[in-house]
C-alpha cells in the first residue's frame, strides 16, 4: 500500500508538471481571459480583436479550426504532440461530423472509456474477487493482530499472497484505469482550451467555454445543473468501486476519502468550463452503467 501511494503521488505530480502547457492572457479592454497558445483561429469578433492586440499570437499563421491538423503549431514536446493535439484534432473532426462540439466531447469521452474497457473489466473482476477473499483476509488480520515480530510478519505476507493467488487477485491491476484516465483528463482539458471553436460553441443553452461560476455570477443560474450532474456521477462513481476494504479501519478511510473527493471535485467543477464538465459527466456516467453491467455479468458466472 505504501508503494502504491508513492506511485499515485508521483503520477499526479508528473501529470501536473507536464500538463501546464496552456498559457493565458487577459484582454485589458474586456477583462476576459483567453488561451494564448491556441491551435486555430477564433471566429468571434471580440476574440479576434483580443488576439490581434497580443504580440505573442500570430493569428494570420493559424489555420481555421475546421482545417486543424495534428501537426498544426509545430512540435511542442511529447505531452502535447502525443496526447493534446490528437485529442484536439479528434474533437474538431467529430464536431464537424455531428455539427456540435459539445456532442463531440460527449462522444469522444465515451469512446475513450470503451478503449479502456478491458482494464475496467479487470478492475471489476479484481473487486469481486476481493469481496470473496475478504473473510479469509479478515481472519488473517485477526490471526496476526498481536504479533509484530519479523517472522510473524513474513508468515502473514506469505499467507496473504496465497489467498491472493487463490482468488486471482492482482492489487495493482485495479489502479490501471485511474493511471490512464488521469492523463487523459488533463490532456482533454488542455485540448478543449486550445480550440477557440469549441470555446465559442453552445450545447442547448450552455456556453462550452464558460465556467458554471461565470454563468451563475452573470445571472444564468441554470449553469448549476452542470455542477449538480458532476457531483452526482462522481458520488456514484466512487461508491461503485468501494466494498473491497480488508478491515474496518480501511473501510472508514475509504468512506472518508470518497466524501472528500466528491466535495473537492464538486467545488473544482465551478471553475471548469462547461466543455470539460460535459467530458467528466459523460465518462463518469458511462463508467457507472458499464460497471453495473460488468458486475451483473460476473455474478451470473
Amino acid at each position: 500500500m505504501k508503494n502504491l501511494k508513492k506511485i499515485v503521488i508521483l503520477l499526479v505530480m508528473t501529470v501536473l508538471l507536464t500538463s501546464g502547457c496552456t498559457r493565458s492572457f487577459k484582454d485589458e479592454d474586456t477583462n476576459k481571459i483567453y488561451t494564448e497558445n491556441i491551435l486555430c483561429k477564433p471566429t468571434d469578433k471580440e476574440s479576434l480583436e483580443a488576439y490581434q492586440k497580443n504580440e505573442n499570437v500570430d493569428i494570420d499563421k493559424l489555420p481555421a479550426c475546421k482545417n486543424l491538423k495534428i501537426t498544426s503549431g509545430g512540435y511542442e514536446g511529447l505531452w502535447t504532440n502525443i496526447l493534446v493535439k490528437p485529442l484536439a484534432w479528434l474533437i474538431v473532426k467529430v464536431g464537424l461530423l455531428v455539427k456540435n462540439y459539445g456532442i463531440s466531447i460527449i462522444i469522444l469521452g465515451i469512446l475513450l472509456r470503451l478503449v479502456v474497457l478491458p482494464l475496467s473489466k479487470q478492475t471489476i473482476n479484481m473487486s469481486e474477487n476481493m469481496k470473496k477473499a475478504n473473510p479469509e483476509l479478515q481472519s488473517l488480520e485477526r490471526k496476526y493482530a498481536n504479533r509484530q515480530d519479523q517472522e510473524s510478519l513474513l508468515k502473514k505476507n506469505q499467507e496473504m499472497l496465497l489467498i491472493y493467488k487463490k482468488y486471482d487477485i492482482k492489487p495493482f491491476s485495479g489502479c490501471l484505469v485511474s493511471f490512464i484516465q488521469l492523463p487523459l483528463f488533463f490532456a482533454f482539458l488542455e485540448a478543449v482550451q486550445r480550440i477557440p471553436a469549441v470555446m465559442e460553441e453552445r450545447l442547448l443553452w450552455l456556453d462550452l467555454g464558460r465556467t458554471p461560476w461565470e454563468g451563475i455570477m452573470s445571472g444564468h443560474y441554470y449553469y448549476i445543473i452542470i455542477v449538480v450532474l458532476i457531483a452526482v456521477v462522481t458520488y456514484f462513481s466512487f461508491n461503485n468501486v468501494n466494498g473491497t476494504s480488508m478491515n474496518e479501519e480501511q473501510e472508514k478511510q475509504t468512506k472518508f476519502m470518497t466524501k472528500f473527493m466528491v466535495v473537492f471535485i464538486t467545488i473544482m467543477s465551478f471553475s471548469l468550463n462547461v466543455g470539460i464538465g460535459l467530458y467528466w459527466f459523460s465518462t463518469s456516467a458511462f463508467a457507472i452503467v458499464q460497471n453495473f453491467i460488468l458486475k451483473r455479468i460476473n455474478r451470473k458466472k
